[in-house]
């Protein structure tokens, strides 16, 4: 088979700590290099990895358990397996269930200089890790909101590149998403702190608008007026990532 997988529960002594993690809140991580041949997935083998993947995927899940103050098995989704694929496709990478999809073509062409590699693949695995553990009101949040959720854990780890990160009081509308909404969360965690995890934690079972009004006594559409008036209401600009933009 041209497939390369290893699941964690035959991973040598020296990722025992993973395996410890892991038991903590009973998820199994599994990563599987689909396409070890491409130049892509050549790179991941060589300067990433397989093990290195599943040595921080734990770490990743604890640190997004803390971002959004989740301290018991009741407020988190439960999450089984959750599946790491390098696999070929268009665009950059997306999760679907309990599975991160990364493109090897895209890792073969953005990261560089290599020697960064690492630091790049684990900004983008806290990203798509916080889509599998976040709360999305069964899929009726506006999606700028996911997405700029998952870059506020992100920017939280400090795994972004400050240089070209959007700024704040940039972008259009409150849940353009990535950036944009990043920033807007933070605004908002200036308000009430711990906003952004509160609201998490509402959208277990459904979002709503309501939400902002009830933590923070405001529509959001309000909230989002005055935050752009606190910084000047400086034009739209769009929302930059450390992937000069590409979305994922």
């Amino acid at each position: 088979m041209n497939r390369r997988s290893l699941c964690i529960f035959l991973l040598p002594v020296s990722l025992l700590l993973s395996c410890l993690l892991q038991q903590t809140h009973a998820v199994r991580y599994v990563v599987t290099n689909t396409v070890p041949n491409t130049p892509g997935g050549q790179l991941f083998d060589r300067e990433i990895g397989v093990n290195f993947t599943l040595s921080i995927m734990p770490t990743i899940n604890d640190f997004i358990y803390k971002v959004f103050e989740e301290r018991s098995p009741a407020e988190r989704r439960n999450v089984p397996v959750l599946n790491v694929y390098i696999s070929e496709f268009p665009g950059y990478a997306y999760k679907n269930g309990d599975n991160i999809n990364i493109s090897a073509s895209a890792l073969y062409n953005m990261y560089r200089p290599r020697s960064v590699s690492k630091w790049m693949f684990t900004s983008v695995m806290y990203h798509e890790m916080t889509h599998v553990f976040q709360w999305h009101g069964n899929f009726g949040a506006p999606g700028g909101l996911t997405e700029g959720t998952a870059d506020y854990v992100m920017v939280k780890s400090g795994y972004y590149n400050q240089a070209y990160y959007t700024r704040p009081g940039a972008g259009k509308r409150w849940d353009e998403g990535y950036g944009v909404t990043e920033r807007f969360l933070e605004y908002c965690d200036s308000l009430l702190q711990g906003f952004t995890a509160k609201l998490n934690k509402k959208m277990m079972y459904k979002y709503s608008d309501v939400y902002w009004v009830e933590l923070l006594g405001k529509p959001v559409d309000q909230l989002w007026r005055e935050y752009k008036a606190k910084y000047g209401n400086q034009p739209a600009e769009d929302s930059i990532d450390i992937f000069q933009g590409l979305k994922y």
